[in-house]
């Protein structure tokens, strides 16, 4: 019901088909589009879907909207929402659980190419050689370590079963998960890892995982492990892990986020060029994409905020005190 006094504001940038979405799963909320010309009347907005903060964020302005209740990002992570232009009332949600399928399959991809000699491999057939090979990893029968065990960490067990592993895992509160043989408290993480001939990398970036695994968490690490982060760059100590792998060779990284990236924007840097390394391969930031995601994760966004239409608790609903020092909103 689309209407120029909506109860939801859109703010993500528009992509075929995505109003009739809409509509049929929010069929009695009228909403608008935040670029819609003439541009929507904000007053009566009750809830926000967000997509990019770059490159949308910047034409919305949560004041305009005295009776917002609620924000439901449209990606899964809130680090970089801008909480200090949201009153203390409004709730923010991630879309957890909105990009987890295809995530996981990333994630599982980046672990296959790095143990399997990916990058190795296409050099040799560049240079015309079929010898040496490097040392190899296998998943088969190996301990894999997931950070983070929730709706990634749980897509990608699914689809390391047939792998035959040994999962091992970490959660806020340690709390068991099945077909999970440990499972770790967050303040555990050190222990966590040691065993790990992969370890995965799915936690969102907060003030408590911030930085949070360093050069002691990396030394506790196996020699020969495979380290894959697909949550947020910087959970990791940037220097630290660039500084292990330039000392320790047989360990590797394969890395789908990192330390200053843009996603509106396009824009990816790095203090060090992990590009260099010959044990390290990486995507920029390329997990969430597939032909099937848009829709997919458009779906998981508005099962939450019809559950907010309904005055029933919406879920994901974040802490914002572990948010409590943002990023400035690019």
């Amino acid at each position: 019901m689309e209407t120029d006094r909506p109860r939801l504001l859109v703010v993500v940038n528009e992509r075929p088909g995505m109003r009739g979405t809409i509509a049929r799963a929010l069929p009695s909320v009228p909403f608008a589009f935040v670029a819609d010309t003439p541009s929507p009347d904000p007053s009566g907005v009750e809830a926000v879907l967000l997509g990019s903060i770059s490159r949308d964020a910047g034409r919305w302005e949560p004041a305009r909207s005295p009776g917002l209740r609620f924000v439901q990002r449209i990606f899964a992570g809130v680090d970089d929402v801008p909480f200090d232009r949201l009153d203390g009332s409004v709730q923010v949600a991630g879309n957890v659980g909105g990009y987890a399928p295809f995530v996981a399959e990333h994630a599982l991809a980046l672990a296959l190419g790095a143990g399997r000699g990916l990058k190795e491999g296409i050099a040799a057939v560049a240079a015309g050689k079929s010898r040496p090979a490097p040392e190899l990893r296998s998943l088969y029968r190996e301990t894999v370590v997931i950070l983070g065990y929730g709706a990634i960490g749980t897509a990608l067990a699914d689809r390391l079963r047939p792998f035959e592993v040994r999962l091992v895992g970490v959660n806020r509160s340690g709390a068991p998960a099945p077909g999970v043989s440990t499972m770790y408290p967050a303040e555990r993480l050190r222990e966590a890892v040691a065993p790990g001939g992969f370890v995965v990398d799915a936690r969102p970036l907060t003030t408590r995982t911030r930085g949070s695994l360093g050069a002691a968490e990396l030394a506790a690490m196996r020699e020969d492990a495979v380290f894959v982060n697909v949550g947020r760059g910087p959970t990791v100590d940037e220097e630290a892990l660039y500084r292990h792998l330039l000392a320790h060779p047989r360990f590797r990284a394969a890395l789908d986020v990192w330390w200053d990236e843009d996603i509106g924007l396009g824009r990816l840097e790095n203090r060090f060029p992990f590009a260099e390394l010959p044990n390290v391969i990486g995507t920029p930031h390329w997990a969430g994409l597939a032909p099937a995601v848009s829709e997919y994760a458009l779906s998981k966004a508005l099962e939450n905020l019809a559950l907010f239409f309904r005055d029933e608790p919406p879920r994901h609903v974040v802490d914002r005190s572990e948010y409590a020092a943002p990023p400035v909103a690019r």
